[in-house]
């Protein structure tokens, strides 16, 4: 007789799976890693800015000791830059980490979290993890619907991620609603609302979250560095929200879950305003260039926000899968998007102009083949 570890909620995850990592393909298709082109996991084609480089270097002679488990000089780029004082801010491994915090600092087994269709799949997975019941709202045009999700809060709701822009289908919700939307949410839900794409917005769509939390206590902001900054493979994000949340966050989170080099890359990228204009720019020129070729060849495809767009490669269910297969043969990597019910679709990551154009070559063979 077998014994099965573990509650039920636990064994019931299904594993996050990522991006195929180059080398994997290389293995498995035979083909040269420096032909490959990777545009799955949304990161900066641009890699880590040349400043957070020598930063991180120069933190190597420190390695044999222990990280500032506090991470004071990080936290103090991070007040100088959004004007929050250090007790409103908690340091993550990667934003993951703080939205995964918030589910087990303010959810109990059996209480509800809320979230949207088509949102980021690691809120199922901190919902299941901490044995909550979800709450999956419609999506709208592939995006939040907000006022549904208002209507969807419960009296055991505690939790309600928010993504703006959303991943993976690159919406936008814009300030106005997310503020409305923050007036009529209770004051016991706390409300992650998850920047990661947020540098990438044009600057008239710029809004200033940090303002909200102020004015809502219950209001928690999760940013990364690991998309237009550049440092994906350091692990790197943070949260902003007053104390009341952050003093519960910062019980449970791991001691020196930020390490050395991290900490060191993360203060010289805040500072490195040039680096981040030449990603957005970069980004902005690549997103023109997927989806002018969508368009001559009559694709549909989401509106995007962020450093990716979600394209429709097929109409059948398999259309996804198969064409993915195809890119991959190809040396090219993509995300297929079937594990959010999106079986159609693609996510492409926005890449140099070369690798963009590797990617449409391959996509316009396959099509016609």
């Amino acid at each position: 007789m077998s014994i099965e570890f573990g509650p039920k909620y636990v064994r019931a995850i299904a594993p996050y799976q990522g991006g195929k990592p180059i080398a994997e393909v290389a293995r498995e298709f035979g083909l040269d890693e420096s032909n490959i082109v990777k545009l799955a996991s949304n990161e900066n084609p641009l890699g880590m800015p040349e400043s957070a480089r020598q930063a991180m270097l120069k933190a190597v002679a420190e390695i044999g000791r222990y990280p500032d488990s506090n991470g004071f000089e990080l936290k103090a780029a991070i007040t100088a830059k959004y004007g929050v004082p250090p007790e409103w801010i908690t340091l993550g491994n990667g934003s993951n980490d703080i939205l995964e915090l918030a589910a087990h600092a303010f959810v109990q087994p059996g209480q509800s979290v809320i979230y949207a269709q088509y949102s980021f799949a690691v809120y199922a997975l901190a919902t299941q993890a901490v044995g909550a019941q979800a709450i999956v709202v419609a999506a709208k045009n592939y995006g939040h619907d907000l006022d549904a999700m208002a209507r969807a809060i419960t009296a055991d709701t505690r939790l309600i991620f928010i993504a703006n822009p959303n991943n993976p289908t690159g919406t936008f919700l814009p300030a106005a609603e997310i503020e409305a939307f923050l007036k009529i949410v209770p004051p016991q839900v706390v409300v992650v609302l998850d920047e990661a794409y947020n540098e990438f917005l044009a600057p008239e769509l710029q809004y200033e979250s940090i303002a909200w939390v102020r004015q809502y206590p219950n209001l928690l902001v999760s940013r990364t560095l690991s998309k237009a900054y550049g440092l994906a493979g350091l692990r790197i994000g943070f949260g902003i929200a007053q104390p009341s949340i952050t003093d519960l966050l910062n019980r449970i989170r791991q001691p020196f879950n930020v390490n050395s080099l991290a900490q060191a890359a993360a203060v010289a990228a805040l500072n490195d305003s040039a680096f981040l204009q030449k990603s957005a720019k970069v980004n902005a020129d690549g997103y023109r260039q997927l989806t002018q070729a969508f368009d001559a060849m009559d694709l549909e495809y989401v509106p995007s926000f962020g450093n990716f767009v979600l394209v429709r490669v097929g109409n059948e269910d398999t259309a996804g899968a198969r064409v993915n297969i195809a890119l991959l043969k190809q040396g090219v990597i993509v995300r297929p998007v079937g594990n959010y019910g999106l079986p159609q679709w693609l996510r492409i990551s926005v890449g140099l102009p070369e690798e963009n154009a590797a990617f449409i070559a391959a996509l316009k063979k396959i099509l016609a083949a």
